[in-house]
């Protein structure tokens, strides 16, 4: 599995640590940058993962900013992506289980290291259910953005 990674300046430090973990769980990393903690804008960043999991690029992604809003607000304008800001372990495997999100969103200032952690894994260790229920909200959702 290719993971495509990227963050903004606030994220930066969050961003090495998630690298070593989806290399950890054996899955290809991508890291789209940025290469330094010098300040960058959060949407020339976040596109490039967006852009790349909508077009069939890379199978997920992670984006981590300062709370993990702005990164969910770009991701989630491309077609295809469900893009998920998890603070925890239950919205994390909901995120996967319920709603078959693609791109994992973090907040650096939200989340310390251990539960972001603890997020990274359980995001990718839950796999889609799917369950009809959860097939026919998600066409829904994904057709708006066809609109």
């Amino acid at each position: 599995m290719k993971i495509a990674i990227a963050s903004d300046h606030a994220g930066f430090d969050m961003k090495l640590l998630a690298i070593n973990i989806i290399k950890d769980l054996g899955f290809e990393i991508i890291d789209l940058g940025p290469t330094t903690n010098n300040s960058v804008d959060y949407p020339d960043y976040g596109k490039l993962v967006a852009k790349g999991v909508s077009n069939g690029a890379y199978d997920k992604g992670i984006l981590i900013c300062g709370t993990g809003l702005g990164m969910s607000y770009v991701a989630n304008k491309y077609e295809s992506v469900l893009a998920a800001l998890c603070t925890n372990e239950f919205m994390a495997k909901m995120a996967r289980a319920h709603n078959n999100a693609n791109i994992l969103v973090l907040g650096a200032r939200v989340l310390g290291d251990d539960l972001a952690t603890s997020i990274i894994n359980v995001f990718f260790n839950t796999p889609f259910s799917n369950e009809e229920r959860h097939n026919r909200r998600l066409n829904k959702i994904l057709d708006l953005k066809k609109n």
